[in-house]
């Protein structure tokens, strides 16, 4: 499978290793930040929702800016954009303030994530199943590390996970600059008014909606549940949620490949979610030092779900890659955003492991609509393969 990889798509996997490294890289320091700055649990979390919702809002432009300036233009601005913010992330002298920079730094990631995926599926040889599945390794190993390297430097001080992240942005700019090639056939310009034509086709308004449910699940895990950990030190929820992120990474490209090649996209999408509720259900109930092997447990089944909807994301919709990208993404990170704040809120009022109970509710009503839409999902997957049959036969 290397073979099918050119050196821009390696590239642009590295920059992507090296972006979703910087999301996860404020997990294990969340309670470091709270005290540090006199900060509640719903205020933290704004470190999180400011990011997420200026990534969601930015994901109505960013890939039709990549239709204008190039995919790799596109790139490197954000990228430029993550070590300008991480740096004034970590030189902040309050939590509003680093909630601001916060969200400049997801601005400058919409920017890279929207296009990333483009290019790597755009100029890999194979196709686009070995593509996603090189972009979700990617990404799986980014949150996987991020934890670590912010528990690892969050130890010394809990400023210096942001200095080490931008040395890294930096070092993904330069990689990018040197490697990265224009994909050959630009797509034509388009309008944010694509975005949202694109939304009101229901196969892809689909898909998103049910997203959005996952994705505020995900990040009720990834961005709530540290402060549910009072008792670990920042290294030790650094290699907590590393070992997450390896599952997350595993599932997302060996056994998610496994179950394709024996059952259906929705069908294993159907069977695969029903465990984060259980999952979260338990985590309710389970308070204290029991919690911490739940929550990396989830790592499993949400790497399982992150390659399905980047497949469905990508193959049930009619249109372009740029345009079907910020699409889903644009209501996907809407139900990240979320999250946080939303959690943050509740666990603070009503108890720390309330927050899960919530996502569990969320994320059913999401199985309750695949299940209903499933069928018309697994139409568009056949038709659209059927489609582009012809040109994997050329």
């Amino acid at each position: 499978m290397i073979k099918h990889f050119p050196p821009a798509v390696w590239a642009t996997a590295f920059a992507t290793f090296v972006a979703f490294m910087g999301i996860g890289v404020v997990d294990p320091i969340l309670p470091l930040i709270g005290r540090a700055m006199g900060a509640s649990p719903s205020q933290v979390e704004w470190l999180f929702t400011s990011y997420i919702a200026v990534m969601a809002l930015t994901m109505l432009i960013s890939g039709v800016l990549g239709t204008r300036l190039g995919g790799k233009r596109t790139m490197m601005l954000g990228l430029g954009m993550v070590v300008i913010f991480a740096t004034c992330s970590g030189l902040s002298p309050s939590i509003g303030v680093l909630a601001l920079f916060r969200g400049g730094w997801g601005l400058g990631n919409a920017f890279f994530t929207s296009t990333a995926l483009s290019i790597i599926v755009g100029q890999s040889m194979g196709g686009m199943g070995p593509a996603i599945t090189l972009y979700e390794a990617a990404l799986g190993l980014g949150i996987a590390s991020g934890p670590l390297l912010g528990g690892a430097l969050g130890s010394i001080h809990w400023r210096d996970p942001f200095f080490g992240t931008a040395t890294l942005m930096a070092i993904a700019f330069v990689v990018t600059w040197r490697f990265v090639k224009e994909p050959p056939g630009r797509e034509e310009p388009r309008t944010a008014q694509d975005i949202f034509r694109a939304l009101r086709h229901p196969v892809v308004m689909t898909n998103a909606l049910i997203g959005l449910t996952y994705s505020y699940a995900f990040f009720t895990i990834l961005a709530y549940s540290p402060l549910t950990l009072t008792h670990l030190s920042a290294i030790a929820l650094g290699i907590t949620y590393f070992f997450w992120g390896i599952l997350v990474a595993l599932s997302s490209v060996l056994v998610v490949n496994w179950l394709l090649r024996r059952m259906q996209p929705v069908t294993v999408l159907t069977l695969n979610l029903p465990f984060i509720v259980l999952l979260f259900v338990l985590a309710g109930f389970m308070p204290g030092h029991r919690l911490l092997y739940l929550i990396v447990l989830t790592g499993f089944f949400c790497g399982i779900a992150n390659a399905l909807f980047t497949t469905l994301a990508m193959e049930v919709s009619p249109y372009s890659r740029s345009i079907s990208s910020g699409a889903y993404n644009f209501l996907r990170w809407a139900g990240a955003a979320v999250a946080p704040i939303m959690s943050g809120l509740i666990g603070q009022h009503f108890g720390m492991t309330v927050p899960f109970f919530v996502s569990a509710g969320i994320l059913g009503l999401g199985i309750i609509w695949l299940l209903a839409r499933g069928p018309m999902l697994s139409a568009a997957l056949r038709e659209n393969a059927a489609v582009s049959q012809p040109n994997h036969a050329d």
